[in-house]
């Protein structure tokens, strides 16, 4: 059972500028290009039924030919599922057992199984999380006693992620950590206390897709304040404009990432989190920094953390969220919030509508991990310095026109193209093997279509298989930049 249709005028309404470059290929291409985009997205949800073909090509303005043949393509691409009498579901091709997430969508391609850059994290350092379930396990006795169900987290793991604050010159009590289940749990459970729909939630930009799809689904807004990678790495954020915004939205909640910033690799210095913590405490807004990149320094530490600035003037303003799934393993959904003990009750008592608590063997491995030191870090940090110099080194020998931003840290490079193409090349990405996440993603309100973020978490080989494919799909929609076309302004 199906379920549910999509209607015409929401493909429509998604797909926006599906024409803009079908002069360069034929409309079909274009259409099933933008469709497979949407799906990828997660725009159009899997076994969906599409509308009918009559009906869409009415509401996009085509002949109903054009959209049986996208439908056609599709379905030989494995994305439509089609049965007589019935209209076609969203599907997704046969993914590759070593997709490396769940969910991931891999397809087939000439040159072997696509490479999938739509997502910035590594696979498991094998031995050591095999190790700290062991040490788990061994250490799972004691807990068997008791129900099981912790919503603050466990008081060893709690203590462990204090002191990791403390070595960073924070002073943090257990008292003031909750574990989660990963940093995306502790941003939606942040919101659900913090932000009522309806109310404006500033956000630096491009940022996190996932946090805005977290901010939009308790109905709040986004409100986007420009990092510029052009500013530099220490004037990257918009001080300025993130304060007038506080001011006149009346913003009672900010979400920001200056801690290797996903997707730039920026760093905030010294005096932007000084700044940022006075703001938040003139305006007498909740800013909550996410720090799951701290670790992923590659060129030098991060400063201290932002609530070390805030510490005496307005501590409760300044709320961190932690995880050991982009330093360690994606697959260990271990999670934190540092925050001040009145907010940790309230988000306690909050936390019960959705969940008990997170799983006691996963909190336990979590223990054995940040106990083990810096050294498994570093040599992931060594490897992440090695797969960004083959990065760079393939998109300047194919690509040699795009403009990396090159931050300090974390795992991806945010590149602007010559042309506002991002969405277009995402669409045709996985025809050449390879498999993005376009620009806008990244954005409110369709910005960012001159920018790719691409990941250099993949090995190096993928990595250089993947900018063969990304140079071949931009070569394949047949760019031509026209050099009064105005910069895009974000």
């Amino acid at each position: 059972m199906m379920m549910h249709a999509v209607g015409a005028r929401a493909v429509s309404r998604d797909l926006g500028g599906w024409r803009d470059d079908a002069g360069r290929r034929s409309a079909y291409r274009a259409l099933a290009d933008g469709i497979r985009l949407l799906v990828h997205d997660g725009r159009i949800p899997l076994g969906a039924a599409l509308p009918g073909e009559r009906e869409l090509a009415g509401e996009l303005n085509v002949s109903r030919t054009t959209v049986t043949t996208a439908y056609s393509v599709l379905r030989e691409e494995g994305y439509l599922s089609s049965r007589q009498g019935s209209r076609s579901t969203v599907t997704v091709p046969v993914m590759s057992r070593d997709a490396g997430r769940v969910g991931a969508r891999r397809r087939a391609a000439p040159g072997g199984d696509a490479v999938d850059l739509s997502y910035a994290s590594m696979v498991a350092p094998v031995a050591e999380v095999q190790e700290a379930y062991s040490a788990a396990l061994q250490s799972l006795p004691p807990f068997l006693d008791t129900h099981g169900m912790e919503p603050i987290g466990i008081a060893v793991l709690r203590e462990a992620i204090a002191a990791r604050y403390r070595a960073r010159g924070l002073e943090t009590s257990p008292d003031q950590i909750m574990v989660t289940s990963g940093a995306q749990h502790a941003l939606r459970l942040l919101l659900g206390v913090l932000a009522a729909p309806g109310e404006r939630v500033l956000v630096d930009h491009p940022t996190y897709p996932n946090a805005l799809a977290a901010i939009r689904r308790v109905g709040a807004r986004p409100i986007p304040v420009p990092v510029r990678p052009e500013g530099g790495v220490s004037r990257s954020w918009d001080l300025g404009g993130i304060r007038s915004a506080a001011r006149q939205t009346a913003a009672r909640m900010a979400y920001f990432i200056p801690d290797f910033h996903n997707p730039t690799g920026l760093c905030l210095d010294d005096a932007g989190r000084a700044e940022l913590a006075r703001i938040a405490r003139d305006t007498r807004m909740t800013l909550v920094v996410d720090e799951t990149m701290v670790d992923l320094w590659l060129d030098a530490p991060p400063p201290a953390p932002v609530a070390t600035y805030a510490r005496g003037q307005g501590e409760s303003d300044v709320v961190t969220i932690g995880s050991v799934s982009k330093s360690h393993w994606g697959g260990l959904r271990i999670g934190w919030i540092r925050a001040e003990p009145e907010l940790i009750t309230r988000l306690v008592g909050s936390r019960s509508a959705s969940d008990l608590g997170t799983p006691v063997m996963d909190q336990l491995a979590a223990v054995h991990l940040l106990g083990a030191g810096d050294a498994p870090i570093e040599d992931r940090r060594q490897v992440l310095r090695s797969q960004r110099a083959v990065l760079l080194d393939e998109l300047s020998a194919r690509l040699p026109d795009w403009v990396p931003t090159v931050g300090t840290g974390g795992m991806s490079l945010w590149l602007k193209m010559p042309a506002s193409v991002s969405t277009a090349l995402a669409a045709t990405a996985p025809s050449h093997g390879v498999v993005l996440a376009a620009g806008p993603r990244f954005g409110v309100e369709g910005a960012f279509e001159r920018y790719i973020r691409l990941p250099y978490a993949r090995p190096a080989d993928e990595l250089r298989r993947a900018v063969a494919g990304v140079a071949a799909a931009y070569d394949a929609l047949g760019v031509t930049v026209d050099p009064a076309e105005p910069t895009l302004v974000v």
